[in-house]
């Protein structure tokens, strides 16, 4: 008996032993792969650092990530979303997204991350809306795009300024102080970097951050809700590209031939310019030594910053979407947030976590979270024909500013801004949006 007793026992326990050692086989022959495509190659160490994290509670999982610069990102989501070869996981603002969006290829998010989403204080309205398709949330806010002035500090002692400018007006003022030429008149710093090239649909928004403040937009809902029209063939679009006319060629504080953007101010070839916080990540591992500070975009006929939410969305390529949900749960969790803001630069677009420590260590991002009742926010209306619209006044603007005729000339400067809106509003109505 006490024999038979030990035998069952014995494979008892190897039953036990035979069991776990099918789970752990089973376990691994579940290794999962994951993948996320990024159009901010900045973003790689962030991710990278986030899917080591996740692995600490989901061994099986490997995440691949890619990255491409944002015009060629861009570009490969037109070519794989509609054959279903795109990533897992893709980091991509509304308005490149939405006519994924609205041709069905994009699924909304899942029951549990919408929940998260909808959580009291999590996010804001602003940043839900845009991602907002008849009632429906597709993508989940990850960071945001707010723009400030950053301006070098050395060179504003140099030449005597105290402080940030508060105006328009007051910002060309201190542009054409701030200027260097050589002996020949070629500029060898600019005054302001202002976005005069380049491709896709950047030019516009950047000149959206002169045209709003101005008065105009880009475009702006009709009398019929649903419905849109351009919004700048007035005094103040036409004041808005009299400013960057006036700039390049009456004169003289910026031009085509010298560096521009994050590049020239990192390189001490511009004093000033707008962009988003992630400069601030960026001016830390490439120009350490660079003193420089951080302002809200100054006044004109009103005041206000671009907000641009970027978003993260499972596609329908996803062999695993449950998993994939669960990844970009843990890349908005507190813990990655924060890392991202303090180590990438961008701002997070959660409401509800603690970020003061950060600022107060990098006071520069104070210009990023500044808020006032008069401070407006503005951003990209989620339609597809924006993204469309946006890019085909990129491409008016950058032979405008390459037009020295417009120099002194009001009426050309008025038929080039009449002759953008009415393409704008041609767009508008091919997409059956068009309304007065």
């Amino acid at each position: 008996m006490k024999i038979m007793r030990k035998m069952f026992l014995v494979a008892l326990v190897l039953l036990v032993a035979l069991q776990m050692g099918f789970a752990n086989g089973s376990s691994e022959a579940k290794a999962e792969t994951l993948t996320i495509w990024s159009g901010y190659p900045e973003m790689e160490k962030f991710y990278k650092q986030a899917a080591e994290r996740f692995k600490e509670t989901h061994p099986n999982v490997t995440v691949e990530i890619v990255s491409h610069p944002l015009r060629e990102f861009e570009q490969k989501l037109s070519a794989t979303i509609p054959s279903n070869t795109v990533a897992d996981i893709i980091e991509v603002s509304t308005y490149a997204n939405q006519k994924f969006i609205d041709a069905g290829l994009m699924p909304a998010l899942s029951d549990e991350v919408l929940k998260f989403a909808k959580a009291d204080g999590r996010y804001s309205s602003f940043a839900l809306n845009n991602n907002t398709t008849n009632g429906v949330i597709y993508g989940l806010p990850l960071f945001q795009g707010r723009t400030a002035l950053f301006y070098n500090t050395d060179m504003f002692a140099e030449a005597g300024l105290t402080r940030a400018p508060q105006t328009f007006d007051e910002m060309y003022q201190y542009a054409k102080v701030l200027a260097k030429y050589d002996e020949k008149g070629n500029l060898t710093r600019s005054g302001h970097s202002l976005r005069l090239s380049g491709q896709g649909s950047g030019v516009a928004e950047k000149f959206w951050f002169t045209l709003y403040p101005m008065g105009a937009t880009i475009i702006e809902e009709g009398k019929t809700p649903g419905t849109y029209h351009a919004a700048y063939n007035n005094d103040a679009g036409r004041k808005a590209l009299q400013y960057y006319i006036d700039a390049v060629y009456k004169d003289h504080w910026d031009d085509q031939l010298i560096k521009h953007d994050t590049e020239a101010f990192e390189l001490g070839q511009t004093a000033m310019f707008f962009r988003e916080s992630w400069v601030i990540g960026d001016i830390a591992a490439k120009a350490p030594g660079l003193n420089y500070e951080t302002a809200p975009v100054p006044k004109d006929a009103r005041w206000g910053r671009i907000t641009n939410v970027e978003n993260l969305y499972v596609t329908k390529a996803s062999k695993n979407p449950e998993l994939a949900w669960e990844f970009v749960l843990s890349l908005v969790d507190e813990d990655n947030q924060r890392w991202m803001f303090e180590n990438v630069g961008w701002l997070p677009c959660r409401n509800d976590i603690n970020i003061a420590d950060i600022i107060e260590r990098h006071p520069q991002f104070a210009a990023f979270v500044y808020t006032d009742p008069e401070y407006e926010e503005y951003g990209y209306i989620p339609i597809a024909a924006f993204d469309e619209v946006t890019t085909k006044l990129a491409e008016r603007l950058v032979t405008a500013f390459l037009d020295s005729s417009l120099n002194g000339n009001s009426a050309g400067i008025a038929k080039t801004v009449s002759d953008a809106a009415a393409e704008t509003n041609e767009i508008l109505k091919r997409y059956k949006l068009f309304g007065e």
